[in-house]
Order: C-alpha cells, then structure tokens, then sequence
C-alpha cells in the first residue's frame, strides 16, 4: 500500500477531528486488486479524468473518451486504455514518459458512483497491445496502485445524451477535427492530417467559433 496520509493531512485531520474516520476508510476501502465488479464497472465506462504530473511536479488533469470499454482490466492489478488522435500537444502522454504516477477517475452520473485508480503508467509504442485498439496512436499500461470507492453523494446525476461521433470506428476510423480546417492551423498540422484537412475545407477562426458556438464541432 501507498503512503496515503502525510503530515499535512494529519493535521488537517486533527483540525476537523476526522483523523479516527481517515483510518478507517484507509483500512476498509483502500486497495491494491481491482475487484471483479469494480473492473466490470471501468469496463462500462466510455469516459474517465486522467490526472498526470510532469517532470517538475506540475499536475495537469485531462478528460479521456472512447467506446463502451476503452479502458480495459487486463487483470486485477493492470489497467490499459489507447491513445487517440488529440491536439499534438501529447502532455498526459508527455508527463507518464517523465512521470509514471497517474491518478484515474471513473464516474457513473446516472447512478451516481465513481471510482478512483492510481497507479504507475507506462507508454506502449506498438505491438498487440496497440493494435487491438482500433484508432490508437499508442497506449498506456497502468500498474495499479489503489482503488477505493468515493461517496457519490456531490455527483450531479443526469442521463446519457450521446456518444462522441469523434470515437474511431471498428476500424479505426474518425472523422476529421474541426479544429484541423482552421486556416491558421493546416501550415502547421503532421503531414498524415493535411490532406483529410485541405479535402474537408478550410475554415477561419470565425467560423470554427462558430461551428463550436453551434454545438457541430
């Protein structure tokens, strides 16, 4: 088990006398295995946040969206999900080649429930793992560390509206980024994006803003 609770929390706790109640979710809800329902719930999920750290100790936290089952239990200690086409930025996938810890939040708005994951990633290039994503640009393999259930009693809860039409089909494929269209964009796109981008149409930043303001993006 991971160090959960350093000095500050302590004292935080102490403060609000919640210190004999800490011990107890750490000693009842804190785990290293992925339980069958808990790997059966991510296993349900089309989204989750991903919280990484660069090399400096700056946290950036991202939203991850795919089909039904992106994220996958490989077993009750491994985790992996693919890397799809983003912005080239690549800063989650930047801070894991710099600094494997990562936190993972699963939510479920229509119960609610969630689920927290942390653990130590690793960036997969290629091979099978990759290519059973269809889509993937690469993939993260996340040794878990601890898993514990939060209380869903903040969750706003709401139904499901629709899925992504951005997630890669079966085969991998997706429609082109808005954003790609943009005119001050397309000089500066990787050469596999520019001729889907020039066939689509360019766009100004007017009327990307547009197209965002309208929901059609």
């Amino acid at each position: 088990m991971t160090v959960i609770y350093g000095p500050d929390h302590r004292a935080l706790q102490d403060e609000h006398d919640s210190r004999r109640l800490a011990d107890l979710w750490q000693s009842m809800l804190i785990h290293q295995e992925l339980a069958p329902e808990e790997q059966a719930f991510i296993s349900s999920r089309d989204f989750f946040f991903l919280a990484t750290v660069d090399a400096e100790g700056k946290p950036t936290v991202s939203y991850k969206g795919g089909g039904q089952g992106f994220v996958r239990a490989l077993d009750p200690k491994t985790l992996a999900f693919p890397g799809y086409d983003g912005n080239g930025m690549f800063l989650s996938a930047g801070n894991i080649a710099e600094n494997r810890s990562v936190g993972m939040l699963f939510i479920d708005f229509e119960t609610p429930h969630r689920l927290r994951v942390q653990g130590e990633a690793e960036l997969v290039r290629g091979g099978e793992l990759v290519s059973s994503f269809p889509g993937a640009a690469y993939a993260v393999r996340v040794a878990v560390t601890d898993a514990f259930v939060n209380c869903g009693r903040y969750i706003h809860k709401h139904a499901r509206v629709e899925t992504s039409r951005h997630v890669p089909d079966a085969e991998g494929k997706q429609p082109i980024a808005e954003w790609k269209r943009i005119d001050a964009v397309q000089p500066h796109l990787p050469k596999r994006d520019k001729s889907p981008a020039e066939e689509a149409g360019e766009l100004t930043i007017e009327e990307y803003g547009a197209k965002v303001a309208e929901g059609s993006t």
